[in-house]
């Protein structure tokens, strides 16, 4: 009977142990790549389109609290250099318009809810070193959506919506790089 004590106690032990990881895994509400959806500069007034007609971008965040984003407009036109760094002044102030990337490091709360971040870098260098409570920027999640909020410093509100990219399957060709 003390052995079958014992082992039902392991077991359970185990079982809880289990339950509370897939738990812990599942509390950050963020964790994981998302594609933009749509973009909205001043979303409850002016409502213009942030990013162009074609806004394009990617948001990952990583299990070790970092993150990547990368914000497009698809509407720019390539540059007639073929050469990183040779744009024209035009073409440049284009690009620096319609484009940002930045990463860095992110929180959340013991609920799993986004709770700032801090950039580390930018295309954007007035951005590098700042630290975004959810005064600045929320991230609300619900389901495969999530709805980014930032107010930049001059007051202007931007909105995006995300959708969760979801995993891709393994037994998928890859398609051969030319």
């Amino acid at each position: 009977m003390c052995k079958s004590k014992s082992a039902l106690s392991i077991l359970i032990a185990m079982l809880i142990g289990v339950s509370t990881s897939a738990k812990a895994e599942s509390l950050n509400q963020i964790l994981g790549t998302w594609r933009m959806v749509t973009a909205q500069i001043d979303p409850d007034s002016k409502n213009l389109p942030a990013y162009g007609s074609k806004p394009n971008g990617l948001l990952v965040f990583t299990e070790d609290m970092h993150f990547i984003e990368v914000l497009t407009d698809a509407t720019i036109p390539k540059f007639a250099s073929d050469v990183r760094g040779q744009g024209t002044a035009e073409e440049n102030r284009a690009a620096m318009a319609g484009n940002i990337g930045f990463f860095g490091t992110y929180t959340v709360d013991k609920e799993g809810v986004f709770s700032g971040n801090r950039v580390e870098a930018s295309t954007f260098p007035n951005w590098i070193g700042q630290v975004r409570t959810r005064k600045e920027l929320r991230l609300v999640v619900e389901g495969d959506r999530m709805t980014e909020n930032f107010q930049r410093p001059d007051g202007t509100r931007i909105r995006i919506i995300w959708q969760r990219v979801q995993d891709v399957a393994i037994d998928r060709p890859v398609p051969a790089i030319r």
